[in-house]
């Protein structure tokens, strides 16, 4: 069974900061009608043709999870994993997303799996960005 598009949701503090950061530090293009804020509502980001980024206020995000507690700043409960052409495209989105506000969890390295470089978002999402292998590219 193939899944639609897929939506990954995250809360975020400041619906503001988070759009500035997912915009410029990822260059990521968000879709929708303008709020009064100037700022899409809902907030959707286009990842790719089967993805999309939903960025959720904490205060509203409870109203989507039910009874489950929103994480605190610094727990992450998953890692978005980004996979780019090759090593420079790994240094050059870690750079981009630090200069736009990102914090930097691990600088772009080889690893056992392959070379790859961590940040979070503003509110603490941990991105990982990681060269494609020659298998996963061909």
């Amino acid at each position: 069974m193939a899944l639609a598009t897929v939506t990954v949701s995250l809360p975020v503090a400041d619906r503001m900061r988070a759009y500035t950061f997912y915009r410029d530090g990822l260059g990521l293009e968000a879709v929708g009608k303008l709020a009064e804020d100037g700022v899409p509502e809902p907030l959707r980001f286009v990842v790719n043709d089967g993805m999309r980024l939903m960025l959720i206020p904490t205060g509203g995000f409870g109203w989507v999870i039910g009874d489950h507690t929103v994480a605190e700043p610094g727990s992450s409960e998953c890692v978005l994993a980004v996979p780019v052409a090759d090593e420079s495209d790994v240094d050059a989105l870690v750079a981009r997303a630090v200069r736009a506000g990102a914090g930097t969890v691990s600088a772009p390295a080889r690893r056992p799996w392959g070379y790859a470089g961590a940040f979070t978002d503003p509110d603490g999402h941990i991105w990982l960005v990681q060269a494609r292998t020659a298998a996963e590219a061909g």
